[in-house]
């Protein structure tokens, strides 16, 4: 059986930027709340009651998913109860009364209120002003409380219709349908019908059927519209409109072609018998009608044909995946079957939002009624560069790299580095002006979080504490001491707060892991702390659960390696890739045998700058091959350089080591993922390599490619913002508290 929710999962992700918003107007439906509950990753559910009341739904009716699931996807959902939006009704209302389309006698303004304040109507309204993109109901209400108005008030188009697809178990036999996949349509939404209109439903039928499945399953679509008599029938088209449509149809599909080369390979056969359609033995029998090879989508003569077939098959197949979809609806509307299940519903959901963000050019949600879209800007100082980043919500709108030449930081040689934020500040001002924005147009603004005390992870809100340590460089002298800096600096004229989230002095570890043999020496945890930690929650969030319910090791591989232990929300352990502990790096040389290391440092040969420097910047890769660069090694190793082949072997090995040897940081507690983040898991040559030296693990490794530094600063203070985390106050070293995080319920 094809694996389409597999499909459609793997096309969203690769086209999604944001998530729309969809309405949900019967949550107090199990089988609707079951599917919101497994949708979080692709949209962003609005479900039409109060909070306490879906709570109390999903304690009732939900026990059979795992509580973390149902609480995570309940943390993703924006609940309105419509009583208390009298704002939203009155524009509703005013909207209604004066286009007439809402379905409703509405004669005036008090019963246009009284229609729009019904779940299903205000669902639609909400789709088709703007506040949100995609509505979903019909399970439960009524035709004329949801499918007729929706259709009245969202249509695009004169021709509307509804598919149902069906990909069918392996015992149907695949001879009929190719693959097993079948769409039944009809003609019965359009009130008369027409030549050009029967046209339009088979081009359109046809045309959802090649969006949602891919070329390569079923690379070509075959339809067939259904004579519903060949003496000609009041109750569907007759033979001779039949003949009229087909002369049109292929100049629909030329039109459609035009939109996009996938559609070449549609075919569409006429007067083609309901049994030679449906029924093996009769489309052998019947082969010259059109149908050849099989067909795919089967256009009925009637809505009585069409909803037979639908439900014959869902009740002869139980176990087929099956959804319907509308086209003529710009993909804003759901329609789902009162005898769906909640996979129906999820694919039902997945096909629209597909559907939408492949060829409804959607970009995002018209209004941030329901979500807000706080922005927020992410400032990131580099030694001779800074980035900013402009959010608004989870998307990235604008990005800027700033490079400082010499001669502007010349007048800094050999002075502290906070002694820089007064010319890289003013370069941030002029980036924003010339994207026409200022600290006015944000609602928070994040720096990079620079060399403090060590400090449990979380967004801080930059304070005189902390603000008096970065400028003093009590922790050392580093341009991420400048984030707090400049992002104080913007804020505050603004009257808007100001964050740094995850620096790299995150320490949340045991007294176990500092202790050394050597009682002079504890080992410092400093490491990639913002992106080991956005990774872990980018793996969790995708996992739909939460940072404080998983157990991973994070590798982040770059110019250094850092890779730690995250078990439920705490940061417990990670070797000091600052200081060259660790693997060896493109240019750390990574743990040593510490009698040849000490023999090497007092043997003349080396100054104390140069030990420093083969530790940090000069060793590893540049060391052993004369070069950082992953790709010059690959490339090596393709033209058959040995040494360049073992060298980069040592490596992987090395990581892969330093990870496994993570596992008793857990306690016993099973690991649920290694995750490679870093400029170097772009090396899919190193990610093969740890894969395959880490499946005695037995979790599997997930990659996320590059540091993604700016969306973790953007994500740590929109979690202030959006109420969903607590922010962090940095405090004197003798308050500050490394005690856990309250546990999520």
């Amino acid at each position: 059986m094809f694996r389409i929710e597999e499909s459609f999962v793997k096309h969203i992700l690769s086209l999604q930027k944001d998530r729309p918003t969809v309405v949900f107007t019967e949550p107090d439906d199990p089988r609707v709340l079951e599917a919101v509950c497994y949708l979080g990753r692709f949209i962003k559910p609005v479900l039409l009651a109060s909070e306490e009341s879906v709570r109390a739904w999903a304690a009732q009716s939900l026990s059979h998913l795992e509580p973390t699931r149902v609480e995570f996807a309940l943390s993703e959902c924006a609940f309105v109860d419509i009583p208390r939006q009298a704002a939203l009704v009155e524009e509703f209302a005013a909207d209604c009364l004066k286009n007439r389309r809402c379905g409703s006698a509405a004669a005036d303004l008090a019963t246009a209120r009284s229609a729009v304040s019904e779940p299903g109507l205000f669902g639609v309204y909400a789709a088709h002003l703007g506040h949100a993109d995609m509505v979903v109901g019909g399970a439960r209400h009524g035709a004329k409380d949801f499918f007729r108005p929706m259709l009245a008030v969202l249509s695009k188009r004169e021709v509307v219709c509804e598919a149902g697809f069906f990909v069918l178990p392996d015992e149907h036999p695949e001879s009929l349908y190719p693959h097993n996949i079948v769409v039944f349509g009809d003609i019965g939404v359009n009130a008369t019908m027409s030549p050009r209109k029967l046209a339009d439903v088979a081009v359109g039928i046809c045309a959802v059927a090649r969006d949602l499945i891919p070329e390569e399953v079923l690379p070509e679509i075959h339809g067939a519209i259904v004579s519903y008599s060949h003496r000609g029938s009041d109750e569907g088209p007759s033979p001779d409109m039949i003949r009229q449509a087909m002369a049109l149809i292929p100049g629909l599909l030329a039109e459609r072609v035009r939109l996009g080369r996938r559609y070449a390979g549609i075919r569409i056969a006429g007067e083609v018998k309901i049994s030679a359609a449906v029924s093996r033995r009769s489309a052998e029998l019947y082969g010259g009608d059109g149908l050849g090879g099989g067909t795919n989508v089967i256009i009925c003569p009637n809505l009585e044909t069409g909803n037979l077939l639908y439900d014959l098959y869902s009740s002869r197949y139980p176990t087929a995946k099956k959804f319907q979809v509308i086209f003529g609806v710009g993909f804003r509307g759901v329609d789902l079957a009162i005898d769906c299940s909640p996979e129906d519903v999820r694919l039902a959901v997945k096909a629209s939002v597909l559907r939408l963000h492949r060829y409804g050019r959607w970009t995002r949600t018209p209004q941030d009624t329901f979500f807000r879209r706080h922005r927020v800007l992410a400032v990131n100082p580099g030694s001779t560069s800074t980035k900013i980043a402009v959010y608004e919500g989870e998307v990235e709108t604008f990005s800027r790299e700033l490079q400082h030449t010499q001669a502007e930081l010349a007048p800094f040689a050999g002075r502290r580095i906070a002694e820089q934020y007064a010319m890289r500040k003013d370069s941030v001002l002029r980036a924003l002006g010339e994207a026409k924005l200022g600290p006015g147009d944000m609602d928070a603004f994040c720096g990079r979080g620079g060399l403090l005390r060590p400090i449990p992870h979380g967004t801080y809100r930059v304070g005189e504490a902390m603000l008096a340590e970065l400028r003093a460089g009590l922790g050392g002298e580093h341009a991420s001491n400048l984030g707090g800096l400049i992002a104080h600096d913007l804020a505050a004229p603004a009257g808007k707060p100001a964050f740094i989230v995850d620096p790299v002095v995150v320490d949340e570890t045991p007294p176990r892991v500092k202790v050394t043999g050597v009682k002079a020496i504890r080992r410092r945890v400093i490491s990639h702390a913002l992106n080991q930690i956005a990774s872990a929650r980018r793996y969790a969030q995708e996992n739909e659960t939460f940072y404080e319910r998983v157990n991973v090791v994070v590798c982040h591989l770059g110019g250094g390696i850092s890779i730690g232990a995250h078990s439920q929300g705490r940061y417990i352990d990670a070797n000091n890739g600052l200081d060259g502990e660790g693997p060896f790096s493109p240019e750390r040389c990574g743990s040593l045998p510490q009698a040849q290391f000490a023999e090497l440092c007092f043997s003349g040969r080396l100054t104390h700058a140069e030990v420093k420097k083969l530790i940090k910047g000069a060793g590893g890769l540049i060391d052993l091959l004369g070069t950082s660069d992953l790709r010059e090694v690959e490339r090596r190793i393709a033209a058959g350089d040995a040494e360049a082949a073992e060298v980069f072997d040592a490596m992987a090995y090395q990581i892969a080591k330093a990870a496994a040897a993570l596992l008793p940081a857990f306690d016993g507690q099973k690991l649920d993922r290694v995750i490679l983040t870093g400029g170097m898991a772009r090396s899919a040559m190193l990610v093969e390599r740890l894969a395959g030296y880490l499946v005695g693990l037995g979790c599997g490794v997930t990659v996320y490619p590059g540091e993604n530094e700016m969306a973790a600063l953007a994500k740590g203070a929109l979690r202030v913002l959006y109420g969903r985390e607590a922010a962090r106050e940095y405090t004197s070293p003798d308050r500050a508290s490394l005690a856990p995080r309250p546990a999520i319920p």
